[in-house]
């Protein structure tokens, strides 16, 4: 058996980070003083002894599987805290009962059932997924845990590498469309913050499971509550043989968080591990079905709240992730030579070390945000990056660089209408021709007590990852010369609440210039990062929930200019999608939850047969069921649950098959 290796990597010194910092401000000929930052930190000082605010907030209430959007429910749609009605945007908010009820195994198993997402996964049950929105790539979605950004500055396959177990969720929030000036320079086409449990009482949670291809996994939670404070310890593990050749896999998730809170502030502090071993059965090349791959992540926040109609809100966060892979599973144990070939096998280590501050204040003409963020990028490899000083072992590479934004929103409140204007100024000490303002503008007005209107313009960028950057193998060739890519977006859309029936309607148009996509002439050829497409894209949504019933469709185009090159990812997108969700009761404490998906893809992929090139091949229409039986009695819950329930053969991403029919159950109990 293959022996997990601990990385021995650099550590980020605060000095060096600082000097960095600085360095960078000077560059922009101190466009602010750089005694805002020293600010924030007294005021992140001054916060971690005051603790935290106690601010309740509710979660949707369900009757027979519908939402009932509370006023109380805030969500993050803006710099500026506002309920779910007030918000001038649609956020699909994904709640703790939808979460108990559908048949799911991971968050990204709970994303690839919103219309508006485009999940493509490599592997089953949380392995390795893609998220897009509204047809960008995996890249240009930003990815955070209660406000932190884990988006990896790597690779965004291992964005989704969350310390972050199923039963620790207590909401799901996802804004489709540019977000740079609430998420960042990563959220290039939408965003996705992952809200955890604060206020838990005092109690325990078990849970196992086990189903075909040996599956096995069995989490725990503890929770304990005080009158000024809460904590909770998760901890899960899962495991399968696999439903292919090597795609069996090994995954560890705890994540330790601590909530403290006084009249006039709180504190917010969480640690977790994502630790991943599995089969990558043709991940990145038809032509190597024997990949391996071995990663894990290490992250902590620290998060401060203080104040009332002045308030601070100062962020720390840190993330580490380590990833080994091999192209030819165990390489090193059979030809020493593909030990530290490029082609064989990559060592990788980067860093994420972050600082934000949002200053919000209330007055009679709205709400007014003003703060930044200062975010370090950092990676040690075997193939990513520049010639470096050091000469370990695995790490010959490496590459740094800072992003520093700062912002400034106001939002207006007036009884029926909400308006808000902000600016985000990005700058990237390794991009500096690309630094800019980014503007954005949104608007909602309610015609009626249940009616709204809204619309926004947005504008975004994205820097490239590492991997875009520099990636050489046997299959890629990464392009140093890459440069940030940009867009511009408009959005109109209505929305209609009622006891009985949610509806929606948004309709939006994006035109990005300078797409970072991975490209060919020939399928012969090595996929080469290239700032190629130029892209028009234009689509609707429409979704529509009654009390046990919901139904959503996207209809999605895009006019590349792009020549006769081969895409492997912005050219390839969700033509069509449609989605319905069914629950409801069966016998007594006997509940049943459908979930039905079809989607269309534009695109081809380059089909494999023998491990040879074969044929370009258009992408075909697929529909997949699943269903979950849940049975409550007491304090215990079992279910059992099947997805793809007719078996069908689909592919997410060209030459790799998709799980067929999957039959697991299991109990928990909740003490």
């Amino acid at each position: 058996m293959k022996q997990k290796q601990f990385f021995v990597g650099r550590t980020y010194r605060f000095k060096k980070f600082v000097r960095k910092a600085y360095s960078a401000f000077n560059s922009m000929h101190k466009v602010v003083n750089i005694g805002v930052v020293a600010g924030c930190v007294l005021t992140f000082a001054h916060a971690t002894q005051t603790s935290a605010q106690n601010r309740t907030i509710s979660s949707p209430d369900t009757i027979a599987g519908q939402e009932r959007e509370l006023d109380e429910l805030l969500v993050t749609s803006s710099k500026a805290e506002l309920t779910f009605n007030q918000t001038a945007k649609i956020v699909t908010v994904i709640t703790r009962a939808e979460i108990e009820r559908q048949p799911v195994q991971s968050v990204q198993d709970l994303l690839k059932n919103i219309v508006g997402l485009d999940v493509r996964q490599r592997g089953a049950n949380g392995v390795l997924a893609g998220i897009s929105v509204r047809g960008g790539t995996f890249e240009q979605t930003a990815i955070l845990l209660n406000g932190a950004n884990l988006s990896n500055p790597q690779t965004a396959h291992y964005s989704l590498d969350l310390p972050v177990n199923l039963s620790d969720i207590d909401r799901i929030e996802i804004i489709q469309g540019p977000t740079s000036l609430l998420y960042g320079a990563g959220a290039f086409s939408g965003g996705i913050n992952i809200v955890t449990k604060k206020d838990s009482p005092t109690g325990i949670y078990l849970q196992a499971d086990g189903g075909m291809h040996s599956t096995f996994g069995g989490e725990a939670r503890a929770s304990l509550q005080t009158q000024s404070a809460n904590h909770s310890l998760s901890a899960s593990y899962n495991s399968s043989d696999g439903y292919i050749d090597n795609s069996d896999y090994k995954i560890f998730n705890a994540l330790w968080q601590s909530h403290f809170r006084t009249e006039t502030a709180r504190l917010d502090f969480q640690f977790g591990i994502n630790d991943k071993t599995y089969g990558a059965n043709t991940f990145y090349s038809a032509a190597y079905p024997n990949q391996f791959d071995d990663t894990r992540s290490v992250f902590g926040s620290l998060k401060s709240e203080t104040g009332t109609k002045l308030k601070l809100i100062p962020q720390l966060y840190w993330n580490r992730h380590y990833d080994h892979y091999q192209l030819i599973r165990d390489s090193m144990l059979v030809n020493d030579v593909m030990r530290y070939s490029n082609y064989g096998e990559n060592f990788h280590q980067s860093g994420v070390f972050g600082f934000s501050l949002n200053t919000q204040y209330k007055w009679q003409a709205g709400i007014t945000n003003l703060g930044g963020e200062i975010r370090n990028e950092g990676i040690l490899s075997s193939n990513l990056g520049r010639d470096s000083l050091f000469n370990r072992e695995h790490y010959k590479l490496t590459d740094n660089r800072t992003n520093i934004s700062y912002f400034v929103e106001h939002t207006y409140l007036q009884d029926r209408f909400t308006f808000g204007v902000g600016l985000l100024y990005n700058y990237n000490t390794a991009f500096k021709d690309a630094s800019g303002v980014f503007p954005t503008v949104n608007a909602a007005y309610w015609l009626t007590d249940n009616f709204k209107i809204f619309a926004s313009w947005n504008k975004a960028i994205r820097t490239p990852t590492f991997t875009d950057l520099y990636y050489k193998g046997a299959t890629h060739q990464g392009n140093s010369d890459v440069q940030p890519e940009k867009s511009e977006a408009f959005e109109v859309g209505a929305k209609y609440t009622h006891p009985f029936v949610t509806a929606s309607f948004n309709a939006y148009y994006m035109k990005g210039t300078n797409l970072i996509d991975w490209v060919k002439k020939n399928p012969e050829e090595k996929w080469q990062s290239r700032n190629l497409t130029n892209l028009d894209k234009k689509g609707f949504e429409v979704n529509l929930a009654f009390r046990m019933f919901t139904i959503g469709y996207v209809f999605l185009t895009q006019d590349k200019d792009a020549g006769e090159w081969i895409s492997n990812y912005v050219l390839d997108y969700l033509h069509h999608k449609f989605t319905a969700g069914f629950s409801h009761p069966v016998y007594k404490g006997l509940t049943a939850g459908w979930q039905f998906r079809w989607q269309k893809r534009e695109g081809t992929y380059t089909k494999y047969i023998d491990l040879k090139v074969a044929e370009e091949t258009p992408y075909p229409a697929f529909s997949l069921l699943d269903v979950k039986l849940n049975y409550k009695i007491d304090a215990f819950n079992v279910y059992l649950k099947a997805n793809n329930l007719f078996n069908v053969s689909y592919y997410d991403l060209g030459n790799i098959p998709q799980p067929g029919f999957w039959l697991m159950g299991g109990i928990s109990y909740r003490l």
